[in-house]
């Protein structure tokens, strides 16, 4: 999906797409950190138990599901501009609404309702952007994709900085919340002026410009569900999709209570993980394009299990942070590097992406609240167990992003997807 305009993008406008998109992942991080962040803080305001907290999880996780499962059909139809206008609004509208409804209002079912927004918000854009990342890379012609998530990691970082500063300094949820949702809406009004105006991959046209009907559109749109090798990725991305979300939404409260760090130290710790996931992405491409995707994802999936293994059985604090260290940079590349290998084939690249883009959001946003509901049982820490599985999991199935071949491209673009590089 790059550009299907007859006209291809001058050097500037390709720099000023790639920057939208950067702050947009950027605006994205920020936003979930800032829940995270906070959730022993919201926990206590509410005065709820895991098992609440785990349903709140829920519901912006349902809520994402319907975002990730829609977003294709609304680029289709709006175009990625306002598509993802909308989606940011969305998503800053309800991080404001849970701070309302933590300190104003105390109230469980307004928290709730935010976290609707939020996941709903959350989900389309986050299918948006990585589509047009990996538009971006393809433009490129490098493994750049890491590096837009390296921006996701950015907003991660500084989320749980301020929340780690706001914490310390006693501000409370609704001030914290409110600041971050106007600074959110304000990158989205002014990255979206420099996305691209042009058709959508996923809203195919024929030979002669005209739009072809809504069900070739969606039969295109889920092409990629019918093939094994998407399935496969799937493994990848959910392995470290887990381990990503897992952290974002329990790692603070891991140390807060479990480890009886506190609040402050709690969201100081996600910082940490944050930190280290940021580097890596940061650096990765280059590795990447150098050792491979397989070969890397296999290194981290070993340093992944390893930090969660330290964090849930460190006997101290500073080891407890380097556990969070370690499994920020295990979990770092999962997620793009399974999207890249999805959009390898640029014929059907949208369809792809879109479908490992989902089942990476549904173990990114869904995951949590189930370790929720299983640590009320069995404690938070033994529930982590879970995520070591699933990272040597995914480790175990990362030869499925293997770059295609040749002869296993497409031999025919299809209608949707036919689009013409620019340089």
């Amino acid at each position: 999906m790059l550009c299907t305009m007859d006209t291809a993008l001058s050097r500037s406008q390709y720099v000023r797409w790639r920057t939208a998109i950067f702050a947009i992942f950027l605006a994205s991080g920020l936003s979930i950190a800032t829940w995270a962040s906070r959730v022993p803080d919201i926990k206590l305001a509410l005065e709820v138990d895991k098992a609440q907290v785990g349903m709140l999880l829920l519901g912006a996780g349902i809520a994402s599901i319907i975002g990730i499962s829609t977003s294709p059909a609304i680029m289709a139809r709006t175009g990625a501009r306002l598509g993802m206008m909308v989606s940011i609004f969305t998503f800053a509208s309800g991080v404001a609404l849970i701070g309302i409804g933590a300190n104003v209002l105390g109230s469980y079912p307004v928290v709730l309702i935010g976290l609707v927004l939020f996941g709903l918000g959350n989900g389309c854009v986050d299918v948006m952007m990585n589509v047009e990342a990996t538009a971006i890379e393809q433009h490129s012609g490098k493994t750049i994709l890491p590096l837009f998530h390296a921006f996701f990691s950015f907003g991660t970082v500084i989320g749980a900085g301020l929340g780690a500063l706001a914490a310390q300094l006693q501000i409370n949820v609704f001030t914290h919340t409110l600041v971050v949702a106007v600074a959110i809406a304000t990158i989205g009004v002014i990255s979206i002026a420099s996305v691209p105006r042009r058709a959508e991959a996923l809203d195919p046209t024929t030979e002669d410009g005209e739009k072809v009907h809504w069900r070739e559109r969606m039969h295109v749109a889920l092409s990629a569900w019918r093939e094994p090798r998407t399935y496969a990725i799937g493994v990848v991305m959910l392995g470290m999709s887990f381990a990503e979300g897992g952290a974002n939404d329990w790692l603070a409260l891991g140390v807060a209570e479990d480890h009886g760090g506190g609040t402050a130290l709690g969201a100081a710790a996600l910082a940490t993980f944050s930190v280290a996931m940021t580097v890596v992405r940061v650096f990765g491409g280059p590795l990447v394009d150098r050792f491979g995707r397989v070969a890397v994802l296999r290194i981290l999936s070993v340093a992944a299990a390893s930090g969660i293994l330290l964090f849930i059985l460190a006997p101290s604090l500073p080891l407890v942070f380097v556990g969070a260290a370690l499994w920020g940079v295990g979990a770092s590349l999962g997620f793009p590097l399974g999207m890249s290998a999805a959009a390898d084939d640029p014929a059907k690249a949208a369809a792809r992406v879109s479908a490992a883009a989902t089942i990476g959001y549904i173990s990114f946003l869904g995951g949590p609240p189930v370790l929720g509901f299983i640590s009320e049982h069995i404690g938070l820490l033994n529930t982590l167990y879970i995520l070591v599985g699933l990272v040597v999991l995914s480790g175990l199935f990362s030869g499925a992003a293997r770059p295609l071949r040749t002869d296993e491209m497409s031999s025919q673009p299809v209608a949707a997807e036919r689009v013409r590089p620019t340089k």
